[in-house]
């Protein structure tokens, strides 16, 4: 009896950028929960959650925290006017109601 087995190999196979972009595209979420009791009093909790997507992917989940920030976002790296030009010319139409007003006080308390 002469059984012809014959080895057989997969032609589909799957390489690390394959995975990867698979993975990427499609997101995984990883969580898990630390929790620390002593005499059924918890003393600390911790909630890991961890997101791998895409950003692409991200923005379609709604996820879009690194927009504005400057660590992420050059452009919000630009800095804007300094809050205190704009306070400067407030107090400056300020003191000038206060300029034209106190003519009137001091005529009313004589």
């Amino acid at each position: 009896m002469n059984d012809n087995k014959k080895l057989t190999h997969s032609t589909n196979s799957t390489t690390v950028a394959d995975l990867l972009e698979r993975l990427l595209d499609k997101g995984i979420v990883i969580s898990g929960d630390i929790r620390i009791r002593l005499v059924e009093v918890e003393l600390l909790t911790l909630e890991i959650r961890l997101l791998i997507c895409s950003v692409d992917k991200a923005l379609e989940m709604g996820l879009d925290w690194w927009t504005g920030n400057p660590a992420f976002d050059s452009r919000a790296r630009i800095t804007a006017p300094l809050p205190t030009i704009e306070l400067e010319d407030r107090l400056q139409r300020l003191e000038a109601r206060l300029e034209a007003v106190l003519p009137i006080i001091e005529e009313t308390r004589k």
